[in-house]
């Protein structure tokens, strides 16, 4: 799950992370209002960030510096409501519903920082680069010596021989080495406590003063630690999330929402990859990853019909299942129940195997519907792209 860099900092600050004073605006009087409590609290300038759940957006327009209120009101006014487009929102962008206004420091160096998990190591990994403000992936295709990276013990947690070493690496005076150990020391506690899957400050900023900031705060949670932290799922902004996702999320269905034209169904990650590469060595490209899980109901799996076929890009659909925990006929219950549901008119092609195949085939015949039946995965992948065109 992602948050807003508003809600982040939020958090980050009850961990003692120091961040820029500010205020979340949803509207323009609010944005004014912010401002003005920040020019009378002493700042020199004001920033109007765009809150959306990607990154670049200084470059799509959605950072801008204001040197009074009105100024400030101003930009909010252009700003909310915009459809804000950068590299990571593809060209559809995303449109800015909420604001941040923070006051501006006095920056000396933009340097990076991020925790995340390193899989292959079974470690968290903390990693700083001087080279703050750039895209993290840049820099580590140009120049990848440009990135310290610190494997932490689980057990032992951030020590502070390794905080000073990042805090040396980054080039960082004398006397604030003690602050960055605490910043940084702060910055492993919120994602370890949090449940965080990763965690970026791009930039961390030094200022002419000394002081030590995260000028932008990223954060994402493990969705399965959620039930721990029902504070951070309230942060949840489900208008930042596709809408097909957020529907299949209601019923425990994994679903990802893609570019292509064939809708996928699919028992088992590992099985609905496979399906994927399979579609696209046929030639065709998958609309969706699938998964209804080992457990699913013919409820369950009417739902995720449902949201499949509610893509408008899909115009044929291939549902590849190995019955094991989820019985076959099971599954052409809810296949059939959808379809008649629906009304579906689109090409259905179906490759089953597993438990209570011959009885889930019987039900398929008998429904009446033109399914296309497939032996293979090859054979279904085939037969689907070829529907598809």
């Amino acid at each position: 799950m992602k948050i807003h860099e508003y809600q982040g900092k939020a958090i980050l600050k009850k961990y003692g992370v120091a961040v820029p004073r500010g205020e979340m605006a949803e509207t323009r009087e609010q944005a004014q209002a912010a401002a003005k409590n920040l020019f009378d609290a002493g700042a020199s300038g004001v920033v109007v960030k765009a809150q959306i759940h990607a990154g670049g957006r200084g470059k799509g327009g959605g950072v801008k510096i204001a040197k009074s209120v009105e100024e400030a009101a101003d930009l909010a006014g252009k700003m909310l409501g915009m459809r804000l487009v950068t590299h990571q929102t593809g060209p559809e962008g995303k449109i800015v519903q909420r604001l941040l206004i923070e006051e501006t420091l006095p920056i000396e160096k933009e340097l990076y920082l991020g925790i995340l998990l390193d899989r292959a190591e079974a470690k968290p990994v903390f990693m700083a680069s001087a080279a703050g403000g750039m895209e993290i992936e840049q820099v580590a295709a140009e120049n990848p010596d440009a990135i310290l990276k610190q494997h932490i013990d689980p057990g032992m947690g951030l020590e502070p021989f390794q905080a000073r070493k990042i805090a040396f690496a980054l080039g960082l005076k004398p006397q604030q080495i003690n602050p960055a150990v605490q910043f940084l020391t702060g910055l492993y506690r919120a994602f370890l406590e949090t449940d965080a899957s990763l965690l970026e400050i791009n930039p961390f900023i030094t200022c002419t003063d000394g002081r030590l900031f995260a000028l932008d705060a990223k954060l994402n949670f493990d969705d399965n630690a959620l039930f721990r932290h029902p504070d951070i799922r309230a942060l949840r902004d489900i208008t930042e999330e596709d809408p097909l996702e957020v529907e299949a999320s209601k019923y425990n269905l994994n679903y990802i929402k893609l570019d292509g034209n064939v809708g996928c169904m699919v028992n088992g990650a590992g099985l609905a990859m496979a399906t994927m590469d399979i579609i696209k060595y046929a030639g065709g490209m998958p609309a969706n990853f699938l998964d209804v899980g080992g457990g699913a109901n013919a409820e369950q799996v009417t739902h995720a019909f449902e949201i499949l076929l509610s893509d408008k890009n899909v115009k044929a659909v291939l549902i590849n299942i190995f019955g094991g925990i989820l019985r076959v006929d099971t599954l052409a219950t809810g296949v059939v129940e959808a379809a008649q549901k629906t009304h579906i008119q689109l090409p259905i092609v179906l490759r089953l195997e597993g438990t209570n195949v011959e009885a889930g085939r019987e039900i398929l015949k008998q429904s009446g519907l033109n399914f296309i039946v497939a032996e293979t995965m090859k054979d279904a992948a085939e037969k689907v792209v070829a529907a598809a065109k």
